[in-house]
């Protein structure tokens, strides 16, 4: 399997809100490496995965109570 990179727009801004997605993320068995950038204004995180596809991250992130929106492909 082939590991792929994917991004995402989020609304996870603050330290908070990384502290609260943290272990659901590292939970999730399909996450390899996962990131987020506070810094850049569309709150990108960025998601390593094998088996993961754009919806099924976005599922994870929604269920945790945050929106996700794919950034290109």
């Amino acid at each position: 399997m082939e590991m792929k990179t994917l991004k995402f727009k989020t609304n996870i801004n603050c330290s908070g809100c990384i502290a609260k997605v943290t272990p659901l993320l590292n939970q999730a068995k399909d996450i390899l490496k996962w990131e987020v950038d506070i810094l850049n204004p569309q709150k990108v995180l960025t998601i390593q995965t094998e088996n993961l596809n754009a919806q099924d991250v976005m599922v994870i992130i929604k269920n945790i109570g945050y929106t996700a929106e794919i950034i290109g492909e």
